[in-house]
């Protein structure tokens, strides 16, 4: 088998010598997470049948396993495959894992670059990669690596618990740049945003609890569209996706945290809807004991100043039921101006229809608000 270098890595043939590492990789929670058809425990004998049955076999179909190397001292750093290979369609899979050590330093990206390339100059045309919603990292390195994220498949892995689990779908092909595919989202700098009062966050698993508080009181459930408080699945659902939502750049949520005492106070989204117009739209909801001190106001700026300075929104959009005046007078406060009184646009409880007030933020808007302040 050829060996493929890559930068800073060093695609090999698995060897005897690698059992022990693997061993430890296979025996590691993070990585058994999203590897449900590997056996618990991963015993050395699995390893050894790995070794001499399993990785033969992928060679047989088409495919292969290569063993993710350190240039420089030979040790195992990951490991890296192709297959699942349709030759009358030129296309194939490509799967990864990086040992715990491993993990941060570009070893996954910089493998899946190397054999991708690799399978193009072999003739395949299109090379997938499917990864569980969950994965954050996996995603971080598909995009990286220059793979288009073209969907979601249902029920496309069976999972520990005899349930099927969705699978995001990426790909690249054999003209594509070798580029990174740039996000309409960037990270935030430093991962928050702060003005010394409110921090804002991304929202994480560990949020669920005050997650499903927040989305569970009535008047928040009634601001809601639709006004129906969500399933403790879908508040799961909510967090543990937060981060690939954010990664796909259709939306960013974030928690409004009491930067003196780091107590979330609420949250805050931003909907890309609307890429090709440069439109999103925010959304927010705040605990009753952080009400009416400015909060929403002060992370309704924050998040609009980022969204204007680093990415390539250029209208900010936000409605209030006409009822909400505490929420027109947020909007007003951080600089939005007043545009529309929609008629029946939003869905409300028992079947109606209720009216929505529209505003709206323009990055000149906010500069001329900072000049007022200042002058």
């Amino acid at each position: 088998m050829p060996t493929i270098t890559g930068e800073g890595v060093r695609l090999r043939a698995l060897a005897r010598g690698d059992l022990d590492d693997l061993l430890v990789a296979y025996n590691d929670w993070e990585l058994r997470r999203f590897l449900p058809a590997l056996p618990i425990p991963f015993t050395r004998t699995l390893a050894e049948e790995y070794l001499h049955d399993v990785v033969p076999r992928m060679f047989e179909v088409g495919g292969g396993f290569w063993a993710i190397a350190d240039p420089q001292t030979d040790a195992l750093l990951g490991g890296i495959g192709i297959d699942r290979v349709t030759l009358e369609r030129g296309q194939a899979e490509i799967g990864y894992w990086t040992a715990p050590g491993a993990r941060g330093r570009g070893v996954a990206t910089a493998s899946v670059r190397a054999l991708t390339e690799h399978a193009f100059e072999s003739g395949l045309a299109r090379i997938e990669l499917l990864t569980h919603w969950e994965n954050a990292a996996s995603q971080r390195v598909a995009l990286a690596a220059g793979f288009t994220r073209e969907g979601v498949r249902r029920g496309a892995l069976p999972d520990r618990d005899g349930g099927r689990d969705d699978l995001i779908a990426y790909a690249k092909l054999v003209g594509d740049p070798p580029d990174p595919i740039e996000r309409l989202l960037p990270d935030l700098p430093g991962g928050e945003l702060s003005d010394g009062v409110v921090t804002l966050r991304p929202l994480t698993p560990d949020d669920l609890d005050f997650y499903a508080e927040l989305h569970t009181l009535p008047d928040v459930v009634a601001t809601s569209v639709p006004p129906i408080p969500p399933s403790r699945t879908e508040m799961e659902r909510r967090c543990d996706r937060t981060q690939s939502h954010w990664l796909a750049g259709d939306r960013a949520d974030l928690i409004i945290v009491d930067a003196e005492t780091g107590t979330p106070a609420g949250e805050i989204g931003l909907y890309y809807q609307e890429p090709r117009t440069a439109q999103a739209m925010i959304g927010y909801s705040m605990m009753p004991a952080w009400r009416g001190r400015g909060f929403p106001t002060r992370a309704a700026q924050l998040l609009a100043l980022w969204v204007f300075a680093e990415t390539g929104i250029a209208r900010l959009i936000a409605g209030a039921l006409p009822t909400n005046l505490g929420s027109q007078r947020v909007l007003e406060k951080a600089g939005f101006k007043r545009e529309a009184y929609l008629r029946s646009r939003l869905p409300g409880a028992d079947g109606r229809r209720t009216d929505d007030v529209q505003y709206a933020l323009l990055a000149e808007d906010m500069l001329d608000g900072l000049v007022s302040v200042d002058s």
